[in-house]
Formats: C-alpha cells, structure tokens, sequence
C-alpha cells in the first residue's frame, strides 16, 4: 500500500518523528533474523549489541534493508527524492541472562540528539529504527519529546549514570528535557520509526527477558555536506546514494559492487 507521502511530512515536520511504518512482510523479516543470529554465533552477543557498524558495506542482505523500497519510500517522503545513507548500526538490548551487565549497570540510551554528533550541515538527518524484534516499554522502547527538533541543539554533557549506550556517552541535562511529553513508540518486528536528527530522545533499559534489536540506519538528502567541527568529528566511511541522483557529490559513493540503487 502506498504512503500518503503528504500526511507523512505534514506529521514528521511538525511532532519531529513517525513511527509504526511497516517495511518488513514476515518472511523478510524472518529472514533477515537468521541472517542476524548467525552474526550473534559468529561474533557474540556482547559484540553483536553495538559494535556492527556500517556493514551494510560488507553484507548484501543489510544492504537490502537499508534501501528497502518500502522504508525508502518513507524516507523520500520526508526528506525529498535524493536521498544519502549515512551511517547504519544495529543495536541490541539482551537481557541480562544473555549478557551480563558488567558492574551492575543496564544498558540505556540517555536523552540526546542525533545531531550533536554528526559533522555536517546543509541539510537534516532522520534516524530509522527497523525493528528485527517486538519493542515495547518492557524491553526498552524508544521515546521521543514531540515538537523538540524545533529548539534548535541542546546543551550536552557527561551522562550521570553508569551504562549509557552512546559512544561519546553524553546525555542533555534533565532540566532541559520536558519529560513529562515524552511519547513511547512501541514497534511491531518489521515496523520502523523515524525521528528528525533534532529530536530529543532516549531509552530504558531491557528489564525483559526478550531481546530488543534494531538496525539503526541515518539518511542524509544530497544538500548536505561534512564540516570540520571539533566537537563533531564524524567522518563519514559509508555512505551510498539510495534513492534519486545527487547533483552535489558531497559525500563519495560506496555503494557495493552488488547494489542496484531501485528508488
């Protein structure tokens, strides 16, 4: 079924996200969670939670996720015809019965904005979630601060508390997060949101006995290019042209030899 491309951006331009798109019919789904869990035996659950980074470049079928028709056509809706993969990562919460929490912490991911971290301007970037699993409060569901891309980049510093997910483990003080809007995005597997590189977000930890994975991919439109900023010193290793044409050529194109740019 086709997206109502217009409802969509009207919604994400105006709250900062969407969330509950389907992207994955079951036997995709099923399929690219086999494919995952051989990559669990291979390198281990604590690796596999957050150290698969950009391998979109090295895996055909990741590849595919990333540039799904369906997600794909979300993505355009809202960021335009001419679309950049930025970066991708997938991250997994396990229960502490798969992989212990060192020194009593629990993984979570503190409020933050995409944004801080990544050197560019020129353009915004939109965060997806692909669910591989059921999210929900239990097992760590996203939430997000409706209307806070507006606000423009917030205040960071140290997270306070032991076990945050981030690699430059930084959070937005409390005082600046309104809380209390919070809204949860609950995914069925083969559901992902998407939520503006502005909006403030965060998540619980996995108090569940069910795993919560995700692949994580960033899109970018072609307007945008990298900047040297120190406090944002991204480089940008992946990226690949997935939809439209891009005119700018501010990122390189690293599409694998066996990807078909379909959108």
């Amino acid at each position: 079924m086709k997206v109502d491309a217009q409802q969509m951006k009207s919604f994400y331009d105006t709250q900062g996200f969407l969330t509950e798109v389907h992207v994955l019919d079951k036997e995709e789904l099923e399929q690219a969670k086999k494919t995952f869990e051989k990559l669990e035996q291979k390198f281990g659950k604590e690796y596999t939670q957050y150290s698969l980074h950009n391998i979109h470049l090295e895996h055909e079928w990741v590849m595919k996720l990333a540039a799904h028709p369906r997600a794909l056509e979300a993505m355009t809706a809202v960021l335009g015809p001419n679309l950049i993969l930025l970066d991708s990562r997938f991250i997994c919460k396990y229960p502490s019965s798969d992989v212990p929490h060192k020194g009593n912490t629990v993984p979570y991911v503190a409020w933050h904005q995409d944004i801080k971290y990544w050197g560019f301007e020129g353009g915004p970037v939109a965060s997806v979630w692909l669910a591989l699993d059921d999210v929900d409060a239990e097992n760590g569901v996203l939430q997000v601060i409706p209307e806070s891309h507006k606000q423009g980049i917030l205040e960071h510093q140290i997270a306070m508390i032991p076990g945050n997910m981030l690699t430059a483990n930084q959070e937005i003080p409390r005082h600046l997060v309104e809380a209390e809007k919070a809204v949860e995005c609950p995914l069925k597997a083969g559901q992902m949101s998407i939520h503006d590189g502005l909006t403030v977000h965060a998540s619980e930890p996995n108090m569940s006995s069910r795993r919560r994975c995700g692949f994580v991919i960033r899109y970018v439109p072609t307007t945008a290019y990298p900047v040297q900023d120190p406090e944002r010193p991204r480089t940008f290793p992946a990226t690949v042209l997935v939809a439209g044409t891009d005119e700018f050529q501010h990122f390189a194109d690293h599409a694998p030899s066996s990807f078909t740019k379909m959108f």
